[in-house]
């Protein structure tokens, strides 16, 4: 399934219906955030949910949380984007993943990891009507975007609210996003956020 051209049909149809839905967003941090924000807040009246239990370190989880906010400032958008922080929750990510510790990355403790996301995203945009919601996270090189939106499609539909596909890596997404983390001069982490991509860094720097 190309999901970058169902997003491109969907934004069609807005355009021509003159449209502006409320989507809401999980965002994963503010240089991943940079591009995805600037191209759907063209489309969509946002709410940028900062919510990523798979941060264990509360200062890093606080950091990125405050240049997503600095980002969401700053930049020019065409359509209002406001913020929510979600709750500082490492032991649920920690519990969820129990046993999972020493799986490869991109294996069985991710996919993990992306459904306690996109399941809290999910339920918070139902409660709150949105039409649509998604995550960022599909713009990384790094992460399976045909799973993340098999993962989303399934925890909204069990919510009872509209998954918007995505691939932001696409159109050249994730260049424009170092582009703009670059002029925005934002903090971009080397590792995903959890303890254990931490550590997978610190072995590939050590081996080098």
């Amino acid at each position: 399934m190309n999901e970058q051209k169902l997003l491109d049909a969907l934004l069609k149809d807005l355009e021509r219906e003159g449209r502006t839905p409320r989507l809401f967003l999980h965002s994963c941090c503010a240089p991943c955030s940079s591009y995805v924000l600037k191209y759907l807040s063209d489309y969509f009246s946002i709410t940028d949910f900062y919510y990523n239990p798979n941060i264990t370190d509360k200062d890093e989880y606080d950091k990125r949380s405050r240049e997503l906010q600095r980002l969401i400032e700053k930049m020019p958008m065409k359509n209002p984007v406001t913020f929510i922080e979600g709750a500082f929750e490492p032991a649920l990510f920690l519990e969820a993943v129990r046993g999972l510790e020493h799986c490869p990355e991109g294996g069985e403790r991710c996919r993990v990891c992306f459904d306690l996301r996109l399941k809290e995203a999910c339920r918070l945009a139902a409660e709150g009507a949105y039409d649509y919601v998604t995550t960022t996270l599909t713009i990384s090189p790094l992460k399976d975007a045909a799973l993340l939106n098999e993962i989303g499609r399934r925890r909204a539909a069990e919510a009872g609210v509209a998954w918007l596909p995505s691939d932001f890596k696409k159109k050249n997404g994730y260049l424009t996003s170092v582009r703009l983390s670059e002029e925005y001069d934002l903090y971009r982490q080397n590792y995903c956020g959890c303890v254990f991509s931490k550590r997978s860094l610190c072995v590939k720097i050590a081996e080098k």
